[in-house]
């Protein structure tokens, strides 16, 4: 099967001051609980905050994100998994695991989403921090096929721009993690995705080369050229 075509890497900057680094999902239980590991997520962690020092420098918005999946806010969903207590089976209230990693801990100002759902724009307060929506959302974070994934199309629906910062995104293996790429990759109208050092010099103001979509679904790939397909991204 065929890599992505280079044709699809063009140059691009960021509107200064319009562009906001939303950290997802950057939480302890992805290194610590057995069910819910991410592979390389100290890598993953190091990229993410380089992303964040870039942005900070720059005096770029950021958000951070956490999942807390809290049933006195949100009641227990139809067929959601719970612990034999009852208790919700991840993200639960009161447990350090739900703590933000220190490799990424909000600075103070900073924003923090806790949410009760997949997408970030489940939560009122991710919808009222970007009501005067930014023209580009860089993303990253874990689970690339999940919470990624959910928060990367809501915001193409709303006509936010979206930078998917490849390298910097998890999930339980690399394999559904890169494939959980491509597909966003295929259907990121108006998008971009680049790695950590190209999202790093686009953050600082720079021009970089970086994929965008044209057209509809133009990646096509098997189980053996995953990795490849993911890499010429």
């Amino acid at each position: 099967m065929p890599a992505p075509d280079d044709d699809l890497h063009v140059p691009l900057s960021l509107p200064a001051g319009r562009s906001t680094l939303l950290l997802i999902d950057l939480q302890e239980e992805h290194r610590l609980d057995l069910r819910y590991l991410v592979e390389g997520y100290e890598a993953v962690l190091a990229r993410c905050a380089a992303l964040l020092a870039a942005a900070r420098a720059a005096r770029m918005q950021v958000a951070h994100a956490a999942f807390l999946r809290d049933f006195a806010r949100v009641p227990p969903r139809p067929f959601e998994p719970r612990d034999e207590d009852g208790a919700p089976a991840f993200s639960a209230p009161g447990s350090r695991l739900t703590d933000i990693c220190p490799e990424v801990a909000p600075a103070p100002g900073e924003p923090v989403i806790l949410k009760n759902d997949l997408s970030c724009f489940t939560d009122e307060d991710f919808v009222a921090l970007l009501a005067d929506p930014p023209d580009w959302l860089i993303v990253c974070g874990v689970w690339t096929e999940a919470c990624v994934a959910a928060t990367v199309r809501d915001a193409v629906a709303r006509g936010i721009h979206v930078l998917l910062v490849k390298d910097a995104c998890g999930s339980g293996t690399a394999t559904m993690h890169q494939s959980a790429v491509i597909n966003l990759a295929n259907r990121l109208y108006g998008g971009a995705v680049c790695d950590t050092d190209t999202a790093v010099r686009l953050i600082a103001g720079a021009e970089a080369r970086a994929w965008r979509l044209r057209g509809a679904a133009p990646l096509r790939f098997e189980a053996e050229t995953i990795a490849s397909t993911w890499a010429a991204l």
